[in-house]
C-alpha cells in the first residue's frame, strides 16, 4: 500500500485500486481539513445543525423542542455521532472528513465507468480540494450530507443493474433529499430522463419497473423519517417544518434569478463547448446522466436566486468529471504540466496553512489548540461562575452546548430565525412576530447573560427596528461585562 502511495509522482494509474484510493483521498482531506477541528465553528448554520442533533440525543425529536429549517438526515448525522462520542468537535470534524473522502471515493468511481483511470483519479483528488476549500467548507454541512448519498446513489446507477440496486438507489437519494430540499430537482430530472429514454429505446416496461423500485426506496425513507412523529402524534409537525416551511421561506425571500444566471451560464458555456467540441462525448449515458444532474442542480440555484459557496457543494462530484475529461485532451506537454499542477497542488491549501499557524499560535497564547470566541466565551463565563441556565447568545451560538443549555426558545435556536416571521406558523410557536419574540425573551425571560459580536449589529443591519430595540435595551438594562476576543458578554443589571 505505501509502496503504491509513494509511486504517485510517477504513478501506474492501471494499477491503482479503490482501497489505495481511498487512502490517499482521506488523507488529503484530513491534511487540509484537520486544522479546522480546532474552530470553534466555521458556518453558524452547522452550530445549528449541533444544537439540534444535542437536542434530538436529549430526547426531543427535531422541531419539537428547538427547530431549524433542514431536514431530519442532517441532524440525524451529527445526533449519532454524539451519541456515540459525546460532545467533540474533533469527531464531528473527522466524520465531515469522512464525508468528503467517500463522496470523492464515488467520484472516482463514476468517473471511471465514463473515462481513464488517470482523470478519475485527479477528478476525485479535487474533489477533495473543492469540498474543503474557500469560505466555510471547512465545517460539516448539509451539503457535504446530501451531496455523499446523492453521489453514492448515482455510482449504483451507473455500475448496477438488478432491481435490489435501484431500490438502494432510491434510498440514497431519499436520503440526500432528507438531508437538503434542493436536491429533490436532480431526483425529478432523472426521473424525466429514464421516462424519454423508455420511450427512446422502446423498453418503456423495464425502465418503469427500475423507476419503480427507485421510488419505493425513495418513499422508504420518507417514511422512515416520519414513523417517529406519527407514533409521538406530531405528525403534522414533521409535515411543516420538512415541506411547508421551505416553500413558505422561499415565497418569502425571494431572489432575482438574474443574479444566479451568470453562473449558471458559466458552467453550462463550459459544458456546451465541450460537447460542441467533442472532447466530450454527448453519446455517452453515464455522461447524460451526470449532465441531467448538473442542470438540475443549477435549476435550484436559480430558484433560490443565490449561489452560496457551500451550494457549490451539491456540483462538484458531477461536473468535475466531464471537466477533468476535458483537461485531460487539452493539458499542454508533461515537461509544462508537471510544475504547473504541483505548484497549483501546493498553493490550493493555503487556508489549512494559515489555519495550522493559528491553531498553533493560539496554543502557545492560551494553552489550548481549541479557538475561536465558541469556545473561549463560554470558558470565560465558566471560570467567573457566571449564569449559564438564562443566557442568549446573539452570536457564537455553539456556545449553548459548550455549556450545556439550549437556547431562550425555539425561534432563536438559528440566531437569524427570530426574524424570520414566515416561518413562525411552522414552528409552532406562540409569538407569531419577530418583535413580539424579541420582547418576550428579553421582558420576560429576562437573559442574566447576553452574548454579542464586537464589531457588528446583533441584528442584519436591514432589520432597523430590531436592532434599535435591542441597543436601547442593553443600555439601559445590562452592563458590558467583558471582551473575549470579539465576543462582547453584556451582564443584566437587575
Amino acid at each position: 500500500m505505501l509502496k503504491k502511495i509513494t509511486s504517485l509522482a510517477s504513478p501506474n494509474y492501471k494499477n491503482l485500486d479503490w482501497k489505495t484510493v481511498f487512502l490517499i483521498l482521506f488523507l488529503v482531506a484530513f491534511f487540509i481539513r484537520f486544522p479546522f477541528f480546532f474552530r470553534d465553528y466555521v458556518d453558524r448554520d452547522e452550530s445549528t445543525f449541533i444544537i439540534m442533533a444535542q437536542s434530538w440525543v436529549n430526547g426531543h425529536l427535531p422541531y419539537t423542542q428547538l427547530w431549524d429549517l433542514k431536514p431530519p438526515v442532517t441532524f440525524l448525522f451529527f445526533a449519532v455521532i454524539i451519541k456515540i462520542f459525546g460532545k467533540s468537535f474533533m469527531a464531528i470534524r473527522l466524520f465531515g472528513t469522512l464525508l468528503v473522502a467517500l463522496t470523492s471515493l464515488f467520484t472516482y468511481g463514476m468517473a471511471t465507468k465514463i473515462t481513464s483511470k488517470k482523470v478519475a483519479f485527479w477528478s476525485s483528488v479535487f474533489c477533495v480540494f473543492f469540498q474543503s476549500l474557500f469560505g466555510s467548507l471547512q465545517g460539516v454541512m448539509s451539503e457535504h450530507i446530501c451531496t455523499f448519498f446523492f453521489a453514492a446513489g448515482t455510482y449504483l446507477l451507473l455500475t448496477k443493474d438488478h432491481i435490489k440496486w435501484y431500490f438502494l438507489t432510491g434510498t440514497l437519494f431519499g436520503l440526500s433529499v432528507m438531508s437538503k430540499l434542493n436536491m429533490v430537482y436532480p431526483v425529478l430530472g432523472l426521473g424525466i430522463y429514464f421516462l424519454w429514454e423508455g420511450f427512446a429505446i422502446k423498453q418503456f416496461g423495464v425502465v418503469l419497473k427500475r423507476m419503480v423500485f427507485m421510488g419505493m426506496g425513495f418513499l422508504f425513507v420518507l417514511a422512515l423519517t416520519a414513523l417517529p412523529y406519527y407514533l409521538e402524534g406530531h405528525f403534522q409537525v414533521w409535515w411543516q417544518s420538512i415541506f411547508e416551511a421551505p416553500l413558505a421561506y422561499s415565497d418569502s425571500k425571494f431572489h432575482s434569478p438574474l443574479k444566479a444566471l451568470p453562473f449558471i451560464i458559466g458552467i453550462l458555456g463550459l459544458l456546451t463547448a465541450g460537447f460542441a467540441s467533442k472532447k466530450i462525448d454527448f453519446k455517452s449515458r453515464p455522461l447524460q446522466i451526470l449532465m441531467v444532474i448538473v442542470i438540475a442542480v443549477l435549476v435550484s440555484f436559480m430558484q433560490t436566486g443565490k449561489v452560496n459557496g457551500h451550494y457549490m457543494i451539491q456540483l462538484y462530484p458531477f461536473v468535475l468529471i466531464p471537466f477533468g475529461i476535458m483537461i485531460g485532451k487539452l493539458i499542454p506537454p508533461k515537461k509544462i504540466f508537471k510544475p504547473l499542477a504541483m505548484t497549483l497542488l501546493l498553493l490550493l491549501p493555503m487556508e489549512a496553512y494559515l489555519e495550522y499557524v493559528n491553531i498553533v499560535g493560539n496554543k502557545m497564547e492560551k494553552g489550548s489548540f481549541f479557538n475561536g470566541e465558541g469556545v473561549d466565551v463560554p470558558k470565560y463565563i465558566e471560570a467567573h461562575h457566571l449564569d449559564t441556565q438564562n443566557i442568549f447568545f446573539t452570536e457564537y451560538h455553539i456556545g449553548y452546548w459548550v455549556l450545556g443549555v439550549e437556547p431562550p426558545t425555539k425561534a432563536v435556536t438559528h440566531p437569524s430565525n427570530i426574524a424570520r416571521e414566515e416561518l413562525y406558523p411552522y414552528m409552532e410557536n406562540p409569538r407569531k412576530t419577530g418583535m413580539e419574540e424579541l420582547h418576550y425573551i428579553m421582558d420576560v425571560l429576562k437573559p442574566k447573560i447576553i452574548v454579542a459580536r464586537k464589531g457588528k449589529k446583533i441584528f442584519d443591519k436591514k432589520l432597523v427596528e430590531y436592532n434599535a430595540y435591542i441597543d436601547a435595551y442593553l443600555a439601559n438594562h445590562y452592563t458590558l461585562l467583558a471582551t473575549v476576543d470579539r465576543g462582547l458578554i453584556y451582564q443584566r443589571l437587575e
